[in-house]
């Protein structure tokens, strides 16, 4: 039998991040933990030592490190900025972003991003407009 869905819904109001854990499995590892018409809230477990790609958004988006530590490489800065457990990352939309998970063990970060939209390797012409209902 699969493992039923972390994702938060009416009849799921609470999670925790062991259970998360659980029902996916090892890092390298991820699932939506919110997935509403406009937003996400993704579950993003990495080994240290491994990189996301060189990529940006349409849109704003932002991370909230739970477990571990990273360096996010953003586009505009010099140095890499260093993040822990209980730290929030803020990358503007447009802006081009490395994620690398540092310290020797594994990380967590919850990232919030648009509903429906995914890497970019090529800068768009302007943001996303968003239109709620």
């Amino acid at each position: 039998m699969a493992a039923p869905s972390p994702v938060m819904h009416a009849a799921l109001n609470r999670i925790n991040i062991d259970e998360i854990k659980e029902q996916i499995g090892p890092p390298p590892a991820s699932c939506a933990v919110v997935a509403a018409d406009h937003v996400t809230a993704a579950f993003i477990w990495q080994e240290s030592g491994t990189i996301n790609d060189n990529h940006c958004h349409d849109y704003d988006e932002w991370w909230l490190v739970l477990e571990g530590e990273i360096d996010w490489v953003i586009e505009g800065r010099d140095e890499p900025v260093h993040a822990k457990a209980g730290d929030f990352i803020y990358v503007p939309a447009l802006t081009f972003h490395h994620i690398f998970p540092v310290g020797g063990k594994p990380s967590i970060r919850l990232g919030v991003a648009l509903t429906g939209h995914g890497h970019l390797h090529e800068r768009p012409e302007r943001k996303v407009k968003v239109t709620l209902e």
